[in-house]
């Protein structure tokens, strides 16, 4: 259980993550001593050097967990074209995580269609020991052809929640889930209330799954993360470390 990405300035002050004082270059620290895992959403934007990988190893205690983003090189610049090298320079970075590195996610641009040879061949580039997560964002992708590619691999179809609604199919592909909560309706905006969170218990109670909530503005990620948690451990469901 975590949020997608620490450095969020509106985390920081009385009643925040962040003490007001805290220096943002100690954010990953303090983030750590709260939570035991977190989604890399700035990878996606510029793949960092393999120094920064090795950089946050360091900084984080042992058991912390980094799943990352792929860089939108391969997925909105290639789109899944000739992916040998941009998978390859992802991995020659991010395996400076060690064994701190998590599920790689791909998210795939909504304009994208269906290419299923194109996805067999960029999951065939990823050593299995990797977890894949792959995000599609359009309908034409929801085939049995795609099930069929993503369970062959292991890979995870990354369930998404907007508004306390699925807005992707409920696969199970892969022995991990992979859950992105982007939007909640309750209030404050963009909150998750305890009735959504509930329900995605309840699809997640037989499978270890990675969850990350993307609704960062105001605190509500970290904030609906713990309530999350609460509610997963009154239910005697194990869960990793919250605030």
């Amino acid at each position: 259980m975590g949020t997608s990405g620490w450095q969020y300035k509106d985390w920081r002050g009385d009643g925040r993550l962040y003490p007001a004082k805290l220096p943002q270059r100690l954010w990953l620290e303090k983030f750590a001593e709260s939570f035991a895992t977190v989604e890399v959403n700035n990878a996606f934007y510029r793949l960092p050097e393999r120094t920064t990988f090795e950089n946050w190893r360091s900084r984080t205690p042992a058991g912390f967990c980094f799943a990352v983003k792929m860089s939108r090189y391969l997925t909105h610049v290639k789109r899944l074209k000739e992916p040998a090298e941009p998978v390859g320079r992802f991995l020659e970075r991010a395996t400076a995580l060690g064994d701190k590195l998590g599920p790689v996610l791909l998210q795939l641009p909504p304009t994208l269609k269906v290419d299923v040879d194109a996805l067999d061949e960029t999951l065939s580039l990823f050593p299995r020991e990797i977890k894949v997560a792959v995000e599609p964002r359009h309908d034409s992708w929801w085939t049995n052809a795609v099930r069929d590619v993503l369970t062959s691999h292991n890979a995870a179809l990354s369930w998404a929640d907007r508004k306390g609604h699925p807005v992707t199919p409920l696969w199970r592909t892969a022995d991990f889930g992979y859950l992105r909560l982007h939007e909640g309706r309750a209030h404050p905006w963009p909150h998750y209330g305890r009735t959504a969170l509930g329900t995605w218990l309840d699809r997640l109670v037989d499978v270890p799954a990675h969850v990350y909530f993307n609704n960062d503005p105001g605190g509500a990620a970290v904030t609906d993360a713990t309530t999350m948690a609460a509610l997963a451990r009154r239910r005697g469901l194990d869960v990793t470390p919250t605030p």
